[in-house]
């Protein structure tokens, strides 16, 4: 197999925002992270099938990433690094049934929610996966908190709601049920998601005490 990065230099992961072949190596490394993770899951991604997936010689893969919970955890950076918004429909329902909808809409097809679903996986097994996951839901609900200011400042919401609070009571309950109860979702319960979050902040139930 050809080492198409051999000399590429070691930074911790996620730590640069390379350009030119250095970005097109960690975006391929990322694909083969993430193609295994959907064929085989977690406990069954090695070194040397994203070798073998990417074109990148696993020498440089244990130099640069130096684990599978090292590539795992880039793949994860990378991903948060797109340049996704919440939705802006006008109005503070519109937006939480929204982002209830993207939520299906992404765990609802088997083989897009494969990949995501086996992060969430890999987070109960490795602790650096773990951190990574935490890292991109933060920065993904961060985004989010938008929607909430927003609807502050037009006066849909009160003032002191906590806009993370709502945010993340809108996609709980249909986490709750794709990760722990194993129950199917649909686009009634998103928006009975978005209909209960809505209810808590007309009833200033997300302003902390």
């Amino acid at each position: 197999m050809n080492d198409s990065s051999g000399d590429l230099p070691a930074p911790a992961p996620g730590s640069t925002r390379p350009g030119g072949r250095t970005a097109r190596t960690r975006a391929a490394v990322r694909d083969a992270v993430l193609t295994g993770l959907s064929e085989h899951g977690y406990p069954a991604l090695t070194v040397e099938y994203v070798a073998e997936h990417s074109g990148v010689h696993k020498t440089t893969l244990y130099r640069r990433w130096g684990s599978v919970e090292g590539l795992l955890a880039d793949a994860l950076d990378l991903a948060g690094e797109d340049t996704w918004t919440p939705p802006d429909t006008g109005s503070l329902a519109g937006d939480l049934h929204a982002l209830a909808r993207e939520v299906v809409d992404a765990f609802g097809d088997p083989a897009q929610a494969a990949a995501p679903t086996a992060f969430v996986g890999a987070a109960f097994q490795s602790p650096r996966a773990a951190e990574a996951l935490r890292s991109f839901y933060t920065e993904r609900f961060r985004r989010c908190e938008s929607v909430v200011s927003r609807a502050v400042d037009r006066g849909e919401a009160p003032r002191g709601t906590d806009p993370g609070a709502v945010v993340r009571a809108v996609s709980a309950p249909l986490f709750l049920r794709l990760f722990v109860t194993r129950e199917p979702i649909d686009g009634a319960l998103a928006d009975q998601s978005a209909r209960a979050a809505c209810a808590g902040v007309d009833a200033g139930s997300f302003i902390p005490v």
